[in-house]
């Protein structure tokens, strides 16, 4: 057989990784060739077709074969030229393709070729999004990069044989890039609770993404998924660190970026029950309480906030102290909890606080009274203008008041209690106290109501009763004075408010008035004192010791004589002369006061009484004999009251005896003798009477009663006399006695009664003693005035007395004052005892009345610890004087005197005047001023100011009795101006005429000799050519010259208005 044609076209149909089909074409018309296929790689294998296709197996992948077609005649054994074709069979897919790394913009794969050729093998690695890129590896393992992050990309794997071209199957994987890491983040809210993240991603591919956070504490990963670059993370633990990690996820919810972390502590939850534990001046502690369960690290800022800049405290415990706060201020203090990084805090929680003021200082009574007390205090802190002040005051009970000024007045209160008065000053809150001070006081006790006084019968006490005042007392000061004596005496306390108590003296004297005062005492105070005259009880005269003294007169009567009785226990009201026959004691004749002459007569008794005198009879059968005994004559016939002075039997023995009565009690003309009060003196010797002697008893009787009608007609006019006296208010004065002299010849009469220590001086002085001692002094002496006398020896004279009008009954007219003659009119001068305490009203009420412009007080209102004048002026409240408004207006205190002006007006009345006080306060008591000059100088500073006052405008001039230094005071007046008016001198007659209107004026020689001495030296001072006094205080007297006063009420003319 011929060669059969090569065969043409050959070439692969397909080539695969371990087998290829071959197809080729025959040209050739001869059907019954066969084919052989010969394959060579290492080896050399054949194959048969009978078709020009042909599918070689078993081949290795990827190796190099290289294939000759021959075509084979019919005989199977002559064979064509072979055709030759080279081929790589594919190399196997590569296995195990995996992202060895997946990173943002790049990915490493990894993959695995099983076959044995793969040595040769190149990789093509195809990666798909939008576009599709190539990328060759020589190895199996790729690293694409520049990719887009958060992407999905498809890869595929291709194995290329050796020829570069010859690829085996691909191998995918789809893979999502990582998506960038988040940027930005951070906490939009930090909360106790949650806290809200945000963050921002830059890549195109964001839309699709989520974001996985991550929380991490102690306890396990907790995570969270959020669609959005926010997201909120709730049920965190208050103040606790946490690390919160937010990773962005890909489409595939797989593909996480590179997480972005922010450590970050949630707030600690407020603090609880903040509250102050302690509020001081400058300084509050302040705790409170945190329920976190973090709070171990907590530390806290304390914010204080003022209206000065914000200042902040840190305290590591849930306790601060802030210091260096301003007393009585508002703060807000906030506290914050602080978590451990020392940034992250709480909400703030606040209180408002005021700081305590600081105490006051200073507490002290301004003034304490019965009921009330004034309280002032200081207060140093500047918040202090809004402070409000607690006042608490206890008792036995404790109250409140409160005040918005540094000063109170508590009311209501009981009197002569101990009070703990204690001040807090009150910030503007109304609630937080400073500290209190305290202050103890007592109340001025209560002054007794209704004291009276009652003399007991008979005995030398007196019995005081009064009500218990209202309020505490630790018992009561009694204070019984007079003239001759002064005692206190303490009575016990009482508890029943208005009960009466009652205390009994001690001993005083018989009828005697004593100026009882009665002072409430509590613990160391005293009331204001309550006073009252008081009149001791008279008893029984004291049993005289002297024997009356008896004559015979005739052989039917007797003369008894007799001294009266001491009156030291009563005025002696009567004298019952008795006649007894038999010896009698005194303690047996009270028995006998009812015995009468009849009944002598008829022998029922040998005592009778004869006759009784009563000392205040106007008409007596007695009289006195000249050394003023009483006498009486016995047995003349006459009947007084009951008893019959019946005639004596001759020849009989008879004793007199004498009863003296401070009190008689007559019952039917009869003496009682038991209701009386009476003491006898001792009976006389026996004294006979002789016989009748006839006739010569006819001449007796004759003589006898010629002697009786003389001592009638003496008595009669002795009692018309002192009638008249009693009804004569104006009696008329002495002639007034004068030792005038010109002034020229006064110096050698001042030297001549000088000599011998003033012996000449000390006889006129004695010779003035006398001068009106005589006059009546009836008001003065009454009942109802005696009380009104500080001295019982100083009492005025009716007919020149100062008498008020009687406004309304009860008031009196009585006042211890006295008109007196100055130089130019005989009422210049009022002269005045200094007021008591039940006299200053009528003081005023005489000021009122009589126009006075001018007080003149010559004493202190206390000397050596002896009250001499009451001070009756106001000091700077005005003050009432029963219907006598004062007010003093101006005060001017100087070494030797004050002066001080005072406004007068009477309630109810449009009118008021100006009353000028001259107090001169450097006389002594019974003494002189120390120098001539003093007296003279203030006398002028009173003459310029009364020259200014209408002319019927008295003086009123008082010391403490007001006749020692009043006396003086008035006559150094008068003598001046006689000297400079008149040129003569007369200190006796001057002082003569002052005592002819008040008793004791001009009261010691020394004060006599004193004015003489004033006179001397004003003399000398005109000798020395002055045409006046040398006065030396100009400039007190300065101080007064323009002065006006403003005259208000009509005039007074004579001595009674």
């Amino acid at each position: 057989f011929t060669e059969p044609s090569p065969v043409v076209d050959l070439e692969a149909e397909y080539v695969g990784v371990t087998s290829v089909i071959l197809t080729w074409v025959m040209n050739d018309n001869a059907d019954s060739y066969t084919y052989r296929i010969e394959f060579v790689n290492d080896t050399k294998r054949n194959l048969t077709s009978n078709e020009t296709k042909a599918e070689i197996t078993e081949l290795i992948p990827g190796t190099m074969y290289n294939f000759t077609v021959f075509a084979v005649a019919a005989d199977n054994e002559t064979e064509g030229e072979g055709m030759s074709l080279g081929l790589y069979t594919k190399p196997s897919p590569v296995v195990d393709l995996e992202a060895e790394y997946v990173g943002v913009t790049s990915v490493i794969l990894t993959w695995v070729v099983n076959d044995n050729a793969s040595d040769s093998y190149t990789y093509r690695i195809e990666f798909v999004n939008d576009t599709k890129k190539n990328l060759i590896s020589n190895e199996t393992k790729a690293e694409i990069t520049e990719l887009i992050p958060g992407t999905m990309y498809n890869f595929t794997v291709f194995a290329v044989a050796a020829d570069n071209e010859t690829e085996g199957e691909g191998m995918f994987i789809d893979l999502y890039t990582k998506p960038s890491p988040v940027v930005d983040l951070k906490a939009e809210y930090v909360g106790e609770t949650s806290v809200i993240l945000t963050w921002v991603v830059n890549d195109n591919a964001s839309d699709p993404y989520t974001y996985r956070i991550e929380v991490v504490n102690d306890t396990p990963v907790k995570n969270l998924t959020s669609n959005e670059t926010k997201a909120e993370i709730t049920e965190l633990i208050p103040g606790t660190m946490y690390n919160f990690k937010v990773f962005a996820v890909a489409a595939d919810n797989e593909t996480e970026g590179e997480g972005s972390s922010i450590g970050l502590y949630t707030k600690p939850s407020p603090v609880v029950d903040l509250k102050a534990e302690y509020v001081g001046e400058t300084s509050v502690i302040l705790t409170w309480v945190v329920n976190d369960n973090a709070s171990d690290p907590y530390t806290y800022r304390i914010e204080v906030v003022n209206d000065t800049p914000v200042q902040t405290l840190i305290s590591s415990e849930t306790k601060a102290e802030i210091k260096e706060l301003i007393p009585g201020t508002m703060y807000n203090f906030t506290v914050f909890a602080v978590a451990a990084d020392n940034e992250t805090e709480g909400e703030g929680v606040s209180v408002f606080q005021y700081t305590k003021p600081s105490p006051v200082v200073d507490l002290e009574a301004e003034y304490v009274g019965v009921t009330s007390v004034i309280l002032t205090w200081v207060v140093n802190d500047n918040a202090s203008d809004s402070y409000t002040y607690r006042i608490e005051f206890v008792n036995d009970t404790k109250r409140n008041l409160t005040s918005n000024e540094t000063k109170a007045e508590i009311t209501e209160l009981i009197p002569g209690t101990m009070y703990n008065f204690t001040v807090f000053a009150v910030a503007a809150d109304n609630e937080t106290e400073g500290e209190g001070m305290s202050l103890g006081l007592y109340t001025i006790t209560l002054s007794v109501n209704s004291l009276q006084c009652e003399p007991v019968a008979k005995q030398p006490y007196l019995m005081l009763k009064w009500k218990c005042p209202f309020g505490n007392n630790s018992g009561f000061k009694i204070k019984i004075s007079n003239v001759h004596t002064s005692r206190e005496e303490l009575a016990p306390p009482c508890t029943v408010e208005g009960f009466e108590q009652t205390f009994q003296t001690a001993s005083l004297s018989f009828f005697s008035t004593y100026n009882v005062t009665i002072i409430t005492l509590s613990n160391g105070s005293e009331s204001s004192p309550v006073d009252k005259l008081c009149h001791t009880s008279i008893s029984d005269p004291p049993r005289p010791s002297e024997v009356p003294s008896v004559k015979v007169i005739s052989h039917s009567s007797l003369s008894v004589e007799f001294s009266d009785f001491d009156s030291l226990n009563g005025p002696l009201q009567a004298y019952a002369v008795m006649i007894t026959t038999e010896e009698q004691g005194p303690d047996s004749l009270k028995s006998k006061l009812n015995n009468t002459y009849k009944d002598f007569k008829k022998k029922k008794t040998t005592t009778y009484v004869t006759y009784v005198i009563k000392t205040e009879q106007e008409e007596a059968p007695s009289s006195r004999s000249q050394n003023g005994k009483n006498i009486v004559n016995v047995g003349k016939g006459n009947t007084m009251y009951g008893y019959e002075n019946g005639p004596l039997i001759p020849l009989r023995s008879y004793r007199a005896c004498v009863a003296g009565f401070t009190n008689i009690t007559f019952m039917a003309n009869m003496i009682e003798g038991e209701d009386s009060y009476v003491s006898f003196s001792p009976c006389s010797e026996p004294v006979l009477l002789p016989q009748d002697p006839g006739v010569i008893a006819g001449v007796v009787i004759g003589c006898l009663l010629a002697v009786f009608a003389v001592v009638a007609i003496g008595g009669f006019i002795f009692w018309r006399r002192r009638r008249k006296d009693k009804r004569n208010n104006e009696v008329s004065f002495s002639p007034i006695k004068s030792k005038m002299m010109k002034v020229e010849n006064f110096e050698s009469y001042f030297k001549k009664q000088q000599a011998d220590s003033n012996c000449g001086f000390a006889e006129e002085y004695e010779e003035l003693k006398s001068a009106g001692v005589h006059q009546p002094k009836f008001a003065a002496e009454l009942p109802e005035n005696r009380g009104k006398n500080r001295y019982n020896n100083v009492l005025p004279y009716d007919i020149s007395r100062v008498k008020l009008s009687s406004q309304s009954p009860g008031t009196g007219d009585y006042i211890n004052a006295n008109y007196m003659p100055g130089y130019n009119s005989k009422k210049a001068f009022i002269a005045a005892q200094g007021p008591l305490p039940n006299t200053i009203e009528d003081f005023w009420r005489m000021i009122w009345e009589k126009s006075i412009y001018s007080i003149v007080m010559l004493t202190k209102c206390t000397e050596q610890a002896r009250t001499k004048c009451e001070q009756y002026w106001p000091d700077k409240q005005p003050k009432s004087y029963g219907d006598i408004i004062v007010t003093m207006v101006s005060e001017v205190v100087l070494p030797e005197w004050t002066i001080r002006d005072f406004t007068v007006e009477k309630a109810n009345t449009p009118e008021s005047h100006t009353v000028r006080q001259f107090h001169f306060t450097s006389w002594p008591d019974h003494g002189v001023p120390e120098t001539t000059d003093l007296l003279i100088n203030f006398r002028h500073l009173v003459h310029e100011y009364n020259s200014q006052n209408p002319m019927d405008s008295p003086t009123l001039v008082h010391c403490s009795a007001g006749v020692g230094r009043t006396g003086t005071f008035i006559a150094i007046d008068r003598l001046i101006q006689q000297v400079e008016m008149e040129n003569t001198v007369d200190v006796y007659g001057v002082v003569y005429d002052l005592r002819m209107h008040r008793p004791l004026m001009v009261q010691t020689e020394d004060q006599y000799v004193f004015l003489n001495q004033c006179v001397m030296d004003i003399i000398k001072s005109q000798r020395e050519r002055k045409t006046d006094l040398i006065y030396q205080n100009v400039t007190a007297m300065a101080i007064y010259e323009n002065f006006t006063p403003r005259p208000a009420f009509g005039k007074a003319n004579g001595y009674h208005t």
